[in-house]
């Protein structure tokens, strides 16, 4: 390589993005195996407020997510006096079905019981599955773990796309960690007989070729104050990427949303396609591309409106609380 190749690239690793909103800076990328990160770095908002999580609100029972008994619609109570933060793609197990959230919500102290949207992710089951209850859910440690998936239920917004898409993510993961082959010493199949999306997230050998890639990238953010977002490629095509209003909302998201890259990285991994990582220009120019578009926003209930955009290579979406934004999706067609 050229000595100018490589000054070019080390340009590239902490590359500012002077974007419509506000300055961020690049840097990156780490990599491991087929998965590559950048981390985004910037201030927090002024307006930014203080939330919990949904994995982490359920953990400390501080909500209680409802079976309506409607494919389309669960209900959200928040118990606590703390604001509560629900993104789009977190999976709730348990119910009658398992089910993902289709927008991102903002659920306010004391909130009573708010209906928020929903997609079946488990096509088949209306029941009680064993022990677990069947009128509300217990856990939401899973979020949709591929950019088809999350397309078919934030842009497409088709329960029949997003089954397909549940299909193809399972059929994929089962290619690439040899799920088509029986295991030699359990004598079954190594992915579960299920339509059930989070039981495949659950699966054992599924979670050893995730958890090499948590052990590698989950410590790059340790040296840094200022992440507030990242973005991803899986062999050498970048994917999506997640930007906050804060630190440590990122800082509370960060293991869910690395650890569903990993399994979109694992489910890529059997195509035998690897290339070198785009550099932190071109993450810099996705994020700006996404951000032209013509915007459409919808009031989705309480303080929050999502903002959509679309370009001809890049979606956008962007969910405001009150006068502040709290998170900007954007996604690679």
């Amino acid at each position: 390589m050229s000595q100018l190749s490589l000054l070019c690239l080390f340009c590239a690793a902490t590359l500012p993005l002077a974007a419509q909103h506000q300055p961020y800076r690049i840097s990156g990328p780490y990599t491991h195996e087929n998965l590559s990160i950048f981390l985004i770095h910037g201030a927090s908002q002024s307006k930014a407020r203080k939330y919990l999580t949904l994995q982490e609100a359920l953990a400390q029972r501080k909500v209680v997510v409802h079976e309506t008994g409607q494919v389309r619609e669960l209900a959200v109570e928040n118990v606590s006096s703390e604001d509560i933060y629900i993104q789009s793609g977190d999976i709730v197990k348990g119910g009658q079905q398992d089910r993902v959230i289709s927008n991102d919500f903002v659920l306010p102290s004391k909130s009573g019981k708010v209906p928020v949207a929903s997609f079946c992710v488990e096509q088949g089951r209306w029941s009680q599955r064993g022990s677990e209850p069947v009128h509300a859910f217990m856990s939401a440690e899973g979020a949709l773990p591929t950019k088809q998936l999350k397309t078919a239920v934030k842009s497409k917004k088709d329960q029949a796309e997003v089954w397909a898409r549940v299909r193809e993510a399972q059929v994929e993961l089962a290619a690439s960690i040899g799920g088509a082959s029986m295991d030699r010493a359990g004598g079954g199949p190594l992915m579960p007989a299920t339509a059930s999306l989070p039981l495949t997230l659950e699966n054992k050998r599924l979670g050893e070729h995730v958890d090499s890639y948590l052990r590698k990238l989950s410590g790059i953010t340790a040296a840094h104050k200022d992440v507030i977002g990242y973005a991803f490629a899986i062999n050498g095509e970048l994917n999506s990427a997640d930007v906050y209003s804060s630190p440590s909302l990122f800082a509370s998201l960060w293991t869910k949303l690395l650890k569903a890259s990993a399994t979109e990285a694992v489910s890529k991994s059997s195509r035998n396609k690897r290339s070198l990582a785009p550099g932190a220009a071109a993450v810099s120019a996705m994020l700006a591309d996404a951000e032209t578009g013509k915007a459409s926003t919808t009031h989705i209930g309480g303080r929050v409106e999502l903002i959509e955009k679309e370009t001809a290579r890049n979606l956008y979406f962007e969910s405001r609380d009150g006068e502040g934004w709290v998170h900007r999706n954007y996604i690679v067609k």
